[in-house]
């Protein structure tokens, strides 16, 4: 079985192979960004941070429309679709906007380097994110259904239990830094029970996960660990299958392949850990930041959906999202462009286009037509079970920790570098003694009616 990550698809001649002596030099084909006019702007690099972001957005918005160039790595361009209706209507037509990167016109012409960061995350592997049409709708019935079987009590105890555990792991010490050490954990735990994992193994399983996306020189060996874990994984719930997502995805009409079962778990541990990550500690952030906010949601004027939607409408855990590949030439918010074009969406500049925004890009409370999971036939998949694990994640550590404080100030907090997410690289805070009281679902497990993620437990 191939590794489900650093798989680059008919790569052909790499980017340095076309640089050396005999070879023709790199440079853009046409209809590239890169040969119609200014010089793409970059979305890579240690300057780009939560705090440049937006005005990088607004920049390009200014010189080049909702449409505009940049640059995904040395030599690697593409366009990035900042306009809310550009981004609906790539995301909605997919007999013009395809998601198989096999169609990557750089990728076919040997420009991207085989080793290329970027490959990490758009490179073709057979799961529900790279497919289109028919093997699309497949896979996603698998994923949905899957995922639409989660028993949202059981999976809110599941959450409050996780959490209660790693808020006492450092609760005696009346510090911590709630990103590496609540944020960043809770989510893949989270998920490594609902995959059907158990305990020793899911440790591996995190290890592994973090180690793939440190995209370092240990990436490699920990994207081969990662794939091991999970074949062997696959392999065990086919000889005794559980109530759990592996099992379903495996036991699915669908008949998906061990293969596609394999890809599909890891798209959605790779983005769902990722995304929910960024969502619990940002959420965490405005709460500590804006007394506003804090002082509406205790008197009960706000709730913490609330607060869940706004972080979604003006800091999305996902800022842009790879990726889509022009199936024909077209003419899309004033630009050329031409079959084979890599396409980024702009999930957080949409949200902030004053062409569709009231109010001068403030969103309304309650109001859930932002971007942050994407729109059309793709509109992510998890985002109910998404919700109530970031949801119970910040519930519970507001009610252990009532007094938290940031422990440094606000405009010294650091932001994780990423042209693809925004997220906190620290949290730091500190507190008194946390709360006494637990919660009795913490405790051991109770049969209760099924309910699907998500629902009828709006706060």
């Amino acid at each position: 079985m191939t590794s489900p990550f650093h798989e680059p698809a008919e790569a052909g001649t790499s980017f340095r192979e076309s640089s050396l002596p005999g070879h023709s030099p790199a440079v853009p084909p046409p209809g590239c960004p890169a040969r119609q006019g200014p010089r793409p702007a970059p979305l890579y690099g240690p300057g780009l941070d939560g705090d440049a972001l937006p005005a990088l957005y607004e920049r390009l918005r200014a010189e080049h429309g909702p449409v505009a160039p940049v640059a995904l790595a040395p030599g690697v361009h593409a366009w990035l679709v900042l306009g809310y209706r550009e981004l609906l209507r790539v995301a909605r037509e997919e007999q013009d906007f395809s998601h198989d990167p096999r169609r990557w016109n750089l990728l076919r012409e040997g420009r991207v380097p085989a080793d290329s960061p970027i490959m990490a995350f758009v490179g073709w592997r057979p799961a529900l994110m790279f497919a289109d049409g028919r093997q699309h709708r497949r896979m996603r019935a698998a994923v949905a259904d899957a995922l639409a079987e989660v028993n949202g009590h059981e999976l809110r105890r599941m959450v409050r239990a996780t959490a209660e555990r790693l808020i006492d792991s450092f609760a005696a010490r009346r510090e911590a830094d709630l990103v590496p050490h609540y944020a960043h954990k809770l989510p893949i735990q989270v998920i490594a029970q609902l995959l059907g994992v158990d305990e020793r193994t899911g440790v591996q399983l995190a290890e592994a996960i973090a180690g793939t996306a440190a995209a370092s020189a240990d990436s490699a060996d920990a994207s081969r660990r990662m794939g091991q874990i999970l074949l062997a994984l696959i392999q065990e719930k086919r000889r005794r299958p559980g109530d759990d997502v592996t099992s379903r995805l495996l036991a699915h009409p669908a008949g998906l392949s061990d293969e596609e079962v394999l890809h599909n778990i890891v798209v959605m541990i790779v983005a769902g850990n990722q995304t929910t990550k960024n969502w619990i500690a940002t959420t965490l952030r405005i709460l500590l930041t804006d007394p506003a906010l804090r002082s509406s949601l205790t008197g009960g004027h706000l709730t913490v959906d609330d607060a869940l939607d706004l972080v979604l409408w003006r800091f999305p855990p996902t800022q842009n999202f790879p990726a889509r590949y022009a199936v024909r030439d077209l003419r899309l918010g004033g630009q050329d462009v031409r079959a084979g074009d890599m396409l980024v969406l702009g999930l957080a500049a949409a949200n902030t286009d004053p062409e569709v925004l009231p109010d001068g890009g403030r969103p309304v409370t309650g109001n859930r037509a932002h971007m942050a999971f994407s729109a059309g036939p793709h509109t992510c998949p998890a985002q109910d079970p998404a919700r109530l694990i970031t949801r119970t994640a910040v519930d519970t550590v507001r009610h252990h920790l009532p007094d938290m404080e940031l422990a440094v100030p606000e405009d010294r907090l650091v932001w994780a570098s990423s042209p693809w997410t925004k997220g906190l690289a620290a949290l730091p805070v500190r507190f008194t003694a946390p709360h006494a009281a637990r919660h009795t679902a913490a405790g051991p497990h109770t049969a209760t009616p099924h309910t699907p993620a998500g629902q009828g437990d709006r706060r």
